[in-house]
C-alpha cells in the first residue's frame, strides 16, 4: 500500500506543478495581450489627437476665441458656439443633477424592494445606454411642439439634461453602494435619524464618487451633436444671448434662456461641411477645445475623487 502511495504522490505533484505553469502562462498571455490592446488603443488616439493639434495649431490664437463665426475663414471664431455652450451646460447641471443624485438617493435607501423598483431600476440603467439621438427625437415633440418652448437654450439644456439624469442616477447610486454598512450602524447606534444617517454619513461619503458622475456625464453631454441638431441648434450665430445679469433690478435676466443658440460640436461640423482647406483647420482647432475640455473635466473628476477619498476618516 504504501509503495502504490509513494508512486502516485509524485505523479500528482507533477501534475500540480504543470496545471499551475499552465495557468500562470495563460495569465501572462492574457495580461500581455490586454496590455498591448491598451497601448494601442492609447497610441492610435495619441496619433489622432497630435494630428489635430497639428492642422489647428495656427488657429489656437486669442482671437479664436473671441471672434464670431465668419465666411472668412481666416476673422472665424468660436465666440458664439464657447458661449452656447457653456449656458447650456449651467441649465443641464441645474436640471439634471439635483433631481438625479435625489432620486439615485431615494432609490437606494428609501425605496421599497418591490416589483415596481426593480421595473424602474431596470429602466433606468437601459436609459443610460439609449442613444442619443432618441433623447433628441423625444424633446422635439415633448419641449418644442408639446410645451411650445422653442429651438432655444433652455430646450437644449433639457434635452442634455435628460440624457445626462440616467447618468447621474447610476452614478448615484454606485457610489452609495461603496459605503459599508457598519457606517449606517454606527450611524443608527448612536441615535441617528434615517434622513441624517443619509444626509451626514451617506451622501458625504460618497460626494467623491457622485462628483465624478456629474462631471463625466456632463463631458458626455458637452459634446454631444445629435440631439441638439434634432432641437434646432443653429450652424451660424453671429451674436451672443442676452446677458444672465443686468444693470437694472432684479438684476437677474432670464431672457438669454428663449435665445438662439449653437455649442461647439455644431461649428465644428458647419466647419467642415465646407469645400475650404481653412475652414478646415477651422474645425481641427474646434476639435482640439472640445477634446481638451473633455480631458480636463475628466482629469478634474479622477482628482477631486481621490482628494476627497483620502481625506475620508473612516
Amino acid at each position: 500500500m504504501d509503495s502504490e502511495f509513494s508512486l502516485i504522490k509524485p505523479k500528482t505533484l507533477n501534475e500540480v506543478r504543470a496545471m499551475i505553469r499552465k495557468h500562470k502562462r495563460n495569465d501572462f498571455i492574457f495580461s500581455s495581450i490586454g496590455l498591448l490592446t491598451i497601448i494601442f488603443a492609447l497610441l492610435t488616439l495619441l496619433i489622432l489627437f497630435v494630428d489635430l493639434v497639428m492642422d489647428g495649431y495656427p488657429k489656437l490664437n486669442y482671437e479664436f476665441f473671441t471672434d464670431f463665426p465668419s465666411r472668412r475663414a481666416a476673422h472665424a471664431g468660436i465666440l458664439s458656439a464657447w458661449v452656447g455652450s457653456l449656458l447650456i451646460m449651467l441649465v443641464t447641471f441645474i436640471t439634471a443633477v439635483p433631481m438625479g443624485v435625489a432620486a439615485g438617493v431615494y432609490l437606494e435607501e428609501y425605496a421599497p424592494k418591490n416589483w415596481f423598483t426593480d421595473i424602474i431600476e431596470i429602466n433606468v440603467t437601459n436609459l443610460s445606454g439609449v442613444p442619443s439621438i432618441i433623447y433628441g427625437l423625444l424633446a422635439l415633440g415633448l419641449f418644442v411642439y408639446t410645451f411650445h418652448l422653442g429651438q432655444t437654450i433652455v430646450t437644449a439644456g433639457l434635452t442634455l439634461g435628460l440624457l445626462m439624469l440616467p447618468i447621474v442616477i447610476v452614478s448615484t447610486r454606485e457610489a452609495i453602494r461603496s459605503i459599508p454598512i457598519a457606517i449606517r450602524e454606527a450611524a443608527y447606534a448612536v441615535g441617528a435619524t434615517k434622513w441624517q444617517v443619509v444626509l451626514h454619513h451617506v451622501i458625504q461619503y460618497s460626494f467623491g464618487g457622485i462628483l465624478t458622475g456629474i462631471i463625466i456625464g456632463m463631458a458626455r453631454a458637452l459634446g454631444e451633436t445629435a440631439p441638439i441638431i434634432t432641437v434646432g441648434a443653429l450652424t451660424f450665430i453671429a451674436f451672443l444671448p442676452p446677458a444672465p445679469i443686468s444693470s437694472s433690478a432684479p438684476f437677474i435676466s432670464f431672457e438669454w434662456l428663449q435665445s438662439g443658440f449653437t455649442v461647439l460640436p455644431i461649428q465644428m461640423f458647419s466647419w467642415l461641411s465646407r469645400p475650404e482647406h481653412a475652414f478646415h483647420i477651422n474645425a481641427a482647432a474646434a476639435g482640439v477645445v472640445i477634446i481638451m475640455l473633455t480631458l480636463l473635466m475628466n482629469g478634474t473628476a479622477i482628482w477631486l475623487r481621490y482628494r476627497i477619498r483620502k481625506n475620508i476618516k473612516w
